[in-house]
């Protein structure tokens, strides 16, 4: 039998936060054509460290097997663009950045950030992994490389002379296996006096919200702000600010710099940060033992609507295919017999079938066609961007489905 061990500190893993039984990867789109092959499943099993309290899903599959061919597209939600933009005057404006200045960001995806500060003339790198996605930002003129991020890559590209005076990675730290390798990376890719900028999920709002469609086998870590400060400041950096996002169901912004750079002084918003999840018990490993009880309880009042609405003869279609569709559908069985097919904007899913549950995914105007009575949003945490590009569907009558924190519907 394999210890499981801390991906940071490497302590042996005995405490479970949830486990949500099989799932398969939930970026391994099916083809109608496969469905007679096997499909792959892997534990969904996720645990916390009773040492230094991260919580993580142990590795099943390397990052180049989950990664390196990428369906998901930054530039196909409108407000994640709005982010992206709203982001880079921020950062011009607060920090002065300009075309003396080197950006460069990891897991750059298709340039879909990177845009916004090339047309303001600051220069910019990319670093992603994903092949296919990197074809598409260097065809919109943005230079990116194709290669996983850690200590090696830093020393490569600092070796030539690249270093960061922002270094950002957007969803990104969340998804590395060895967390200690990619922030040892950033301590050697950032320049003396440099800004790095992370933004991932917060842990805190996970458990608050009942986001457990959010965990999923890309995520290997889920991050409170007092792990991510433990695990900067054991790689020579200092965080010294933090910012609160609605992005994603609720993240975080970090702003680290080198431990020796002293040009930066720590906003108090770091220290009421960690007072709240402290007082929220995240340093306590009974407070992670109450959250499998009320997954189950949203699993439970989600089908028991589900079965309520389809004995009413009312029919029920889904709205995208993000990774945490496919969980919320496997993890609750939900299935053809009462989701009749999905639609998704992004045309490299469209006439697949979501993994595992084989809901057929079609483009958005097949709902003009139907005309559902509900229309189930998957990827909630767009919930208002959706009912907004969706709001024909009350022509009909028909109604949107929220289903994290818990049910709600909306006429």
């Amino acid at each position: 039998m394999n210890i499981l061990r801390c991906n940071f500190c490497k302590t042996v893993l005995n405490h479970t936060f949830i486990d949500m039984g099989m799932c398969p990867l939930v970026s391994s789109y099916i083809k109608p054509e496969e469905l007679l092959k096997m499909e792959p499943f892997y534990p969904l099993h996720v645990y916390v460290c009773e040492n230094c309290y991260l919580v993580q899903l142990p590795e099943v599959q390397t990052p180049e097997q989950l990664f390196s061919d990428y369906p998901y597209f930054s530039s196909y939600s409108e407000s994640w663009l709005q982010h992206a933009k709203a982001y880079v005057e921020y950062m011009i404006e607060r920090f002065g950045f300009s075309s003396g200045n080197q950006v460069v960001e990891i897991a750059s995806n298709d340039g879909y950030l990177l845009q916004f500060f090339k047309e303001k003339g600051v220069p910019v790198l990319g670093i992603e992994p994903a092949k296919n996605v990197a074809r598409v930002a260097k065809t919109a003129g943005i230079p990116t490389i194709t290669k996983f991020f850690g200590v090696n890559t830093a020393k490569e590209l600092s070796s030539t002379g690249i270093k960061g005076d922002l270094v950002l990675g957007n969803n990104v730290l969340a998804h590395v296996p060895d967390i200690n390798d990619f922030v040892a990376g950033l301590k050697i890719l950032l320049r003396r006096q440099g800004v790095i900028t992370m933004e991932f999920p917060h842990l805190m709002k996970l458990i608050n919200d009942n986001q457990f469609d959010t965990i999923f086998h890309e995520h290997f870590s889920y991050l409170s702000f007092i792990v991510v400060n433990k695990i900067f400041s054991k790689h020579g950096l200092t965080i010294f600010d933090v910012e609160e996002l609605s992005t994603h169901g609720g993240s975080l912004r970090i702003f680290a710099s080198h431990i020796e750079d002293d040009s930066k002084s720590i906003s108090k918003r770091v220290q009421i940060l960690k007072e709240r999840e402290l007082t929220a018990g995240l340093n306590n490993i009974e407070t992670y033992a109450s959250f499998s009880d009320k997954v189950q309880a949203t699993k439970n009042k989600l089908l028991e609507f589900l079965i309520k609405v389809k004995r009413e003869g009312r029919s029920i279609v889904g709205y995208g295919a993000p990774g945490k569709g496919c969980v919320l559908l496997n993890y609750c069985g939900i299935r053809a017999e009462f989701i009749d097919y999905t639609v998704d904007r992004n045309h490299h899913k469209q006439g697949y079938m979501m993994p595992g549950v084989h809901i057929p995914i079609h483009h958005p105007s097949k709902i003009r066609q139907t005309k559902p009575d509900y229309l189930l949003i998957l990827p909630w945490n767009l919930k208002a961007e959706i009912m907004e590009q969706m709001a024909f569907i009350r022509e009909w009558g028909g109604r949107f489905i929220v289903p994290i924190p818990e049910v709600k519907v909306y006429s």
